[in-house]
């Protein structure tokens, strides 16, 4: 066989190769849409329906996916570290801010992301350097598999990859703000490490009592009648709200609409949204909500059954080391009096603020209340406010 005919084979045998290739990749790109066509969704569109949610905030912000690496550095931890050592990234968003501005961070509520203060940014952002994430396994951070087996396992996911995503960032001496699940993420984040918060802010934190603190008549009924035993099983097998939207394919986006026109419509307790924030918000919230299993996981080994916490944060109160600022909606199903109780143990200042016009989602219902809430709670950072100044705002309420 002559060099040129040797040749002319190699090539042709190069150039099948490479056709091959491509029509499978082809064929991948063809076969991955029909997938996708039952459940709609991905991080990309996680990310560009955020971009879109946004749209509506004046404040410039820069989006980024901060690497957290596969787990804590040394760690031989199963639930933290992947098994491929694949690095893993936290959806963040840091806003425009004037120099010398304190750091405010804020962490979402369970089965919602960072979006969800779409409101609050610009008002925010007008007195703190405003930085707002998703947390481990949620909205545009990567999920992970879920592999906790504890609540300590649990607490431990959430506590440490927060942790890591501050080295990342190099952050110190900051202001931490919690919604709802975040709160009691926050809370115990501050309690391992409250060399770093300057003041912790709960709004509606989750998880202060437990069921037999709560002592709550109806859920023992409940409990005892055939529909709680189901709806208990269900819960103890971890099955979350989020796998009924998936369940529903391409209805999904149906039910999260009607949720989020209800709920901050029609339901609200304060101001509504309009048309275009409630398309943009059930957009985001469904692409969050659809994607993939992970952070979502944690409920049962957080909660029982009524949301009632396995860790109740009452139990740390006098370890408390940051002083505290709660935030509850007057119409909050999330019992203000567990703060009250907190309080009584707690050896830091702390305050417990009530705001009206506002549910659970008091930052959404009464977007200006819960702005005068927190630049009371942060007035010592604020060099525009009187340090000393004990005066509960108008609009707002001590209690």
């Amino acid at each position: 066989m002559s060099r040129a005919t040797a040749g002319r084979m190699a090539e042709e045998i190069r150039r099948a190769s490479v056709e091959s290739q491509a029509a499978s990749s082809s064929a991948t790109r063809w076969a991955w849409p029909s997938v996708l066509r039952w459940i709609p969704t991905s991080t990309d569109r996680i990310i560009a329906a955020e971009k879109r949610l946004l749209s509506l905030v004046k404040t410039g912000y820069v989006q980024e996916q901060v690497n957290i690496g596969s787990g804590p550095p040394g760690s031989k931890v199963r639930w933290f570290r992947s098994s491929s050592d694949q690095p893993r990234f936290i959806n963040t968003v840091t806003f425009d801010s004037q120099d010398n501005s304190p750091t405010l961070v804020m962490v979402h509520g369970y089965g919602a992301s960072q979006g969800f203060f779409f409101r609050n940014f610009d008002a925010l952002a007008s007195r703190f350097r405003v930085i707002a994430i998703d947390q481990l396994g949620w909205g545009g951070s990567s999920r992970p598999d879920f592999t906790c087996k504890s609540t300590e396992e649990t607490e431990a996911w959430f506590i440490d990859s927060f942790e890591e995503w501050r080295k990342a960032k190099n952050l110190t001496n900051f202001i931490l703000l919690g919604h709802s699940f975040g709160g009691y993420v926050a809370a115990k984040y501050a309690l391992k490490h409250p060399e770093h918060i300057q003041h912790l802010i709960l709004v509606g934190p989750a998880g202060f009592t437990s069921e037999s603190e709560h002592k709550s008549e109806w859920l023992t009924k409940f409990r005892a009648t055939w529909k709680g035993t189901i709806v208990n099983h269900l819960w103890e097998s971890n099955f979350t709200p989020q796998k009924i939207i998936r369940g529903l394919g391409p209805w999904g986006p149906d039910l999260v609409r009607r949720y989020t026109s209800a709920r901050f419509g029609s339901y609200s307790s304060g101001d509504m949204l309009t048309e275009g924030e409630s398309r943009l918000l059930t957009d985001y919230v469904y692409h969050t909500l659809a994607a993939k299993a992970s952070g979502e996981l944690c409920l049962k080994y957080i909660f029982s059954f009524g949301a009632f916490a396995r860790k109740p944060l009452l139990q740390s109160a006098s370890e408390w080391k940051v002083p505290t600022t709660f935030i509850y909606g007057y119409d909050d199903w999330m019992n203000f009096q567990g703060a009250q109780q907190a309080r009584k143990d707690m050896k830091v200042p702390c305050e417990i603020i009530r705001v009206p016009q506002g549910g659970h989602f008091v930052f959404i219902d009464n977007p200006s209340g819960f702005h005068l809430a927190v630049f009371h709670a942060c007035r010592r950072f604020l060099s525009a406010v009187h340090v000393d100044d004990q005066t509960v705002p108008e609009g707002i309420t001590a209690v």
